[in-house]
């Protein structure tokens, strides 16, 4: 989820007020207060006006030329960078060793998370550390003045004090961790956004698809029944006739199938279209495979590796559903033959997510899919083998369908070596259900 191209806009704007903040900041700082020396109120003056040129020259520049998001990006990134330095200075020029505002690094440590991307954040990060740390080194060495504050407990010095390598240490790690900190969670908190969006916008997707589906599928049904009603009319009239009488079963066979489908497509656009039972994974994968069969050439071979697994909470329909698909995409993936292996295992403490997960493991040896297509490959409508007749709605459907059931598909994938789905179920409490029957038992006792 990129962030709008009016940011770039937004952050002049905030400057604006920014150079004003500084300027009144300083006023009050050595005018009233009398805390920072004439020489670097009028520096800090310097830096503000500094400010203000270069924000007018990114104003001017960004309504005269047409922006694109990598515009927007390198915009914003030149703008921090001039920020970074005329901070830097502004603190210099006012004992950045005991500036309580040498943290205000941090607001441009959470811009550059928000609108850069890759690893431009922490070069911000680092260009912000090395300006600060460089300043603080120079000034311990005597290699530059100081130009120190003046805080009421010090006015009977004669002289500032000096400052303590020890304590531009501590300041110094404080400070660089606070931005490196900052752009970790913030970053994170980014992407973890992101890949809620990126959720929330296909199941809005999927959930239009089913919707209009489900319409397309009322459409066919209503002229369904009336086909069976005559072609059972039909076969009442030729039942003399063997040859006529078994076309008219595999005609009755053929729209009997083809109802069960339509019926099956209408479910999809209910909310909640899943019985959520006791599933036994084993028997779902076993039951996939007898309607998969056999007949996929003398070069591809199906295995199977199925441990001692618990049940798992889930629809054991749909999970067949999902399981077949898999593995016809699987087999599509092996042209020129290969190995489709379905396993079983109990992920344990494996699973972050939640302990003991039962995974089942869908494991090709085809062409694979490549790195940029992965996070494409669950969108609606995205196939790679739309010559062959793919839709790309099978995976989107797959994700959905168990996400409903309370769980995730994840995908491994190298180029020429297979491809690897994992359906992640979360198991049964088996507590729960325990006293689920009891309470049945004893409410059948009642009645």
């Amino acid at each position: 989820m990129r962030l709008p191209p009016e940011g770039a806009q937004w952050l002049i704007s905030l400057r604006w007020v920014a150079c004003a903040s500084v300027a009144v900041t300083i006023g009050v700082t050595s005018v009233l207060l009398d805390v920072m020396d004439l020489s670097g109120a009028a520096a800090g003056i310097g830096c503000a006006t500094a400010m203000a040129c270069y924000n007018l020259m990114f104003q001017l520049r960004q309504r005269d030329r047409p922006v694109g998001p990598r515009e927007v990006e390198r915009n914003i990134f030149v703008q921090i960078a001039f920020d970074l330095v005329a901070l830097t200075l502004l603190l210099y020029f006012s004992d950045i060793s005991r500036n309580p505002f040498l943290f205000f690094f941090v607001f441009h440590m959470i811009i550059a998370s928000m609108y850069l991307h890759g690893r431009a954040p922490y070069l911000v990060a680092g260009m912000a550390t090395v300006l600060v740390g460089a300043t603080m080194w120079l000034g311990h060495l005597g290699w530059i003045p100081r130009f120190p504050i003046h805080l009421p407990t010090e006015l009977n010095l004669a002289q500032p004090r000096p400052l303590d390598g020890l304590y531009l240490i501590g300041v110094f790690l404080a400070f660089a961790s606070t931005l490196f900190f900052t752009v970790y969670f913030t970053v994170s908190m980014h992407r973890y956004v992101d890949r809620a969006h990126a959720s929330l916008r296909q199941k809005e997707k999927m959930l239009g698809i089913g919707q209009l589906v489900a319409s397309i599928g009322h459409q066919i049904a209503n002229p369904l029944d009336g086909l069976q009603n005559c072609l059972r009319r039909i076969g009442e009239q030729v039942q003399h006739d063997e040859h006529l009488t078994e076309y008219v079963e595999m005609m009755t066979e053929a729209l009997q199938r083809i109802e069960r489908t339509t019926k099956r497509v209408q479910s999809f656009a209910r909310p909640r279209g899943i019985k959520l039972q006791r599933t036994d994974v084993n028997r779902a994968v076993e039951g996939t495979l007898q309607v998969l069969g056999t007949g996929h050439g003398a070069d591809v071979r199906i295995e199977t590796q199925l441990d001692d697994v618990p049940a798992v909470l889930g629809d054991p329909y749909t999970l067949q559903e999902v399981l077949f698909n898999l593995c016809t995409n699987a087999l599509a993936a092996m042209p020129d033959g290969g190995t489709l292996t379905l396993s079983t295992t109990q992920l344990g403490r494996q699973d972050d997510d939640q302990m003991d997960s039962v995974a089942i493991h869908v494991r090709d040896t085809g062409v694979g899919i490549p790195p940029m297509q992965l996070e494409k490959i669950f969108e609606p409508f995205y196939t790679t083998r739309g010559e062959s007749g793919g839709t790309g709605l099978g995976l989107g459907l797959c994700r959905m369908l168990i996400s409903e059931m309370g769980g995730r598909i994840e995908v491994h994938s190298a180029l020429q070596r297979g491809t690897t789905f994992t359906v992640v179920l979360h198991p049964t409490d088996t507590e729960n259900e325990t006293e689920d029957k009891t309470e049945a038992e004893e409410l059948s006792k009642r009645t």
